[in-house]
């Protein structure tokens, strides 16, 4: 089997949508306090932690490339990476609060409450962290081409739906 390369681009996607959705599970823990939902939104954020200490590590393997890019990578890419830290560590500690909150939400409600209102915060700021990266990331391979093949139209020539149909070919 073999992966993506790069593997960055294939794996960081996956937190960003389930941070984003993980915030919405926590939110909806917080105005309506069910343990299914609780244990739902715990889920989701367990996820996402997973999946952004995996696009993290993902990002740290492709950043000698990206940082022989050209004149202004660096800087993008230290914003890019330092936000992305900043994602993983918030989606980690909402993970773990959620699953206080689950853990907790039957036998002492007040401290499940105040768990769900931290998660929902934490959450709510990991959101904003990935939104950041993201847009750092876009920098990086909109305006700076990091990642992107450097093969141009060529590239595209021998795979089947880009080809070009022959004049003259009747098939």
């Amino acid at each position: 089997m073999s992966f993506p390369d790069p593997l960055h681009p294939a794996i960081v996607h996956f937190p960003i949508v389930l941070i984003l959705l993980g915030t919405v599970t926590a939110v909806a823990t917080l105005v309506f306090p069910r343990a299914a939902l609780a244990w739902f939104s715990a889920a989701i954020l367990a996820f996402a932690a997973a999946g952004a200490v995996a696009a993290t590590w993902s990002g740290d393997e492709e950043e000698e490339k990206a940082e022989h890019s050209g004149a202004g990578v660096e800087r993008v890419l230290k914003e890019h990476e330092e936000w992305a830290e900043r994602s993983r560590n918030a989606a980690i500690i909402a993970m773990l609060t959620a699953g206080a909150v689950a853990l907790s939400m039957k036998h002492l409600p007040v401290f499940s409450r105040g768990a769900a209102a931290l998660t929902a915060a934490v959450s709510l700021g990991a959101s904003w962290c990935v939104l950041e990266a993201g847009h750092y990331g876009g920098q990086l391979v909109y305006q700076h081409g990091v990642g992107v093949s450097q093969g141009g139209p060529a590239a595209f020539e021998n795979i089947e739906p880009f080809k070009k149909p022959r004049h003259g070919d009747d098939d």
